[in-house]
């Protein structure tokens, strides 16, 4: 066989040339004198035409295929007329005159479009991934995948950084997500879990001396699913040895200034920087999207001494009063505002009020319950202009900032605040260490158990765990987390401590950490990294609005594959081998 040509190749230089094309009918049509067919690889689209008096069993053989079918033809390229040229094609200056050509293989009739518009269920698109695989756009988020990540490796490799595969078999350390459990069969009643992160291993690898490691690494986390989030996931892990927070930051926003570019976003570097009480405070969020304003203000102290009841009751029992300005939405239908409400109590509020500047006056929402004095408070606080609407919450710090955090993103959405062509970034720092579960009565690792406390917080890990900053790291483009990450205990004593900050005894620590402990023992070096969610990183730069888009076979958001109908049921040998039965058995 001669030397195959890429169809999106070609172009006017190349007139005159004979190739031979190998692809897909992406469209075809018979002018009676003349046929065409688009032929699509994976370069891109090409016009074939095909004379039927010139060349008869050119046309005798492609007279059939249709959309989808898979075609070979050898022709020669040629300049189209001027009126015939296309611009919305990249080859749309040439066409290749059929000189030979057969069908390699028929389609069915396709149950999802390859072009145009979507025309089907998701279920359907999910259940014929293969086929939905076939549309451009895809295509070329998963090409961008595949260049973002060869220039992580690259990049990775300039800077010293080994490459290394850690186990997928590994031990389960339930603490956060569900483990997707793997009985094992030579081993009675003993399980593997697949691993939710390399964390243990990479620092094990920090103590061997390796010094630097990188993995794209295989993640899994069996827990509820939403739009950007799935069960088996991808990220870039890295750690370092004699390093701290600064030179962590600086290897990522030197990698983010690398990859990008590569969907035509520039990365302005160094990245602000935001504590995390303070993001939590100001955007009720501890990944804010900073590329519009809605900045929530404090306003507790106006209205702690109210003639209404809700607010002084809030501020009497250390709750807060806050709320943030929406320029212009001062006419704001009832049912948005009772829309408003609600999503406030689905993130714990009471609800949300309104005050409005209209007209030159200032009109709140429960009539005749604030003075003058405390409504003119309110307005020069939020910056409240004619013209303006205010949204406010009372509660507990943390609902309201969950409250407010999500009234925010909502109202940027509804009055479009939000620039397409603009990207912001942000490190969010100094974590809490631990938080508070009312619940189950105990702390819980903000990020993981092996994060560093900050030192001056070392002795408040036993009189007031609440207290103690982190000294962890999180990576925030638009509102997303890119990634986090933190500088590690690398001192045993100290990790025996965080774990029984976290109500983990010295038993249950040996038990489930004793290889760890070991090896904190054996000399090992202050060390940090960073996990970065590859799925999300790429679902933001091809500007999609999923992490299906960038993930070539995904689940769905019941953790299944209808493409391949798993999880499915498994043979009773299978389970006898393993030593379980089915509990429909």
């Amino acid at each position: 066989m001669s030397k195959r040509t890429l169809a999106g190749s070609l172009d006017a230089a190349r007139e005159g040339e004979t190739v031979l094309l190998q692809g897909w009918v992406a469209s075809q049509r018979n002018h009676g004198g003349v046929m065409f067919i688009n032929l699509r690889d994976r370069a891109g689209v090409v016009q074939i035409v095909i004379y039927p008096e010139e060349t008869p069993e050119v046309a005798e053989a492609l007279a059939a295929a249709r959309l989808e079918w898979v075609i070979e033809v050898r022709g020669t390229v040629g300049r189209r007329a001027p009126e015939a040229v296309n611009p919305q094609m990249a080859t749309g200056e040439v066409e290749v005159i059929a000189s030979s050509g057969r069908v390699l293989s028929a389609s069915e009739p396709v149950p999802v479009a390859v072009d145009g518009v979507v025309d089907a269920s998701e279920e359907t698109r999910l259940e014929y991934r293969y086929l939905e695989l076939r549309r451009a756009n895809l295509q070329r988020n998963l090409r961008l995948r595949h260049r973002v990540a060869l220039e992580i490796r690259k990049y990775c490799d300039e800077q010293g950084f080994a490459e290394i595969e850690t186990p997928i078999l590994t031990r389960s350390t339930p603490e956060g997500a569900r483990d997707y459990l793997v009985p094992s069969r030579v081993h009675a009643n003993a399980f593997y879990a697949l691993p939710q992160s390399p964390q243990l291993f990479k620092q094990l690898l920090m103590v061997s001396g390796f010094e630097r490691y990188v993995q794209i690494a295989r993640c899994f986390r069996d827990e509820d699913l939403r739009a950007d989030r799935q069960p088996e996931f991808t990220q870039v892990d890295l750690e370092m040895s004699f390093v701290d927070e600064e030179d962590i930051l600086a290897l990522i926003e030197g990698m983010f200034a690398r990859i990008f570019p590569l969907a035509g976003i520039e990365v302005p570097t160094p990245f602000p920087r935001m504590p995390w009480a303070e993001a939590m405070r100001r955007f009720g969020s501890d990944k804010p999207d900073l590329r519009f304003g809605l900045e929530i203000r404090d306003l507790t102290s106006i209205v702690a001494a109210s003639g209404f009841r809700a607010f002084r009751q809030t501020a009497a029992d250390g709750g807060v009063v806050r709320g943030f300005t929406v320029p212009g939405a001062a006419g704001a239908s009832r049912r948005l505002v009772d829309g408003w409400a609600e999503l406030a109590r689905r993130h714990g509020a009471a609800g949300a009020l309104t005050l409005r500047h209209r007209d030159g006056e200032l009109q709140f929402q429960v009539k005749n319950v604030l003075e003058p004095s405390e409504l003119e408070g309110l307005a020069g606080a939020l910056q409240l202009e004619d013209g303006d609407l205010a949204l406010l919450v009372a509660g507990r710090e943390k609902v309201a900032a969950q409250a407010l955090g999500a009234l925010r993103l909502e109202l940027a959405r509804e009055y479009d605040l939000i620039p397409d062509d603009r990207h912001a970034f942000l490190w969010v720092t100094d974590f809490p260490l631990l938080e508070w579960d009312e619940a189950d009565g105990r702390y819980y690792s903000m990020n993981h158990p092996f994060t560093a406390p900050k030192e001056a917080d070392l002795d408040l890990l036993a009189s007031d765990p609440g207290a103690v900053q982190s000294r962890g790291y999180d990576v925030v483009m638009d509102g997303f987390e890119l990634g986090g990450g933190s500088i590690r205990i690398h001192d045993r004593a100290v990790q025996e401590q965080a774990f029984r900050a976290l109500g983990i005894s010295a038993e249950e620590a040996r038990e489930r950490f004793g290889f760890l402990l070991d090896a904190l023992s054996y000399g090992a070096p202050p060390h940090g990294g960073i996990a970065l969610g590859l799925d999300r990183i790429v679902m933001l730069m091809a500007g999609a609005s999923s992490l299906r888009d960038v993930i070539a076979f995904p689940k769905t958001t019941s953790a299944s594959c209808l493409m391949t109908k798993a999880p499915a049921e498994v043979d009773p040998r299978q389970l006898e081998e393993l030593g379980l039965r089915s509990s429909e058995a």
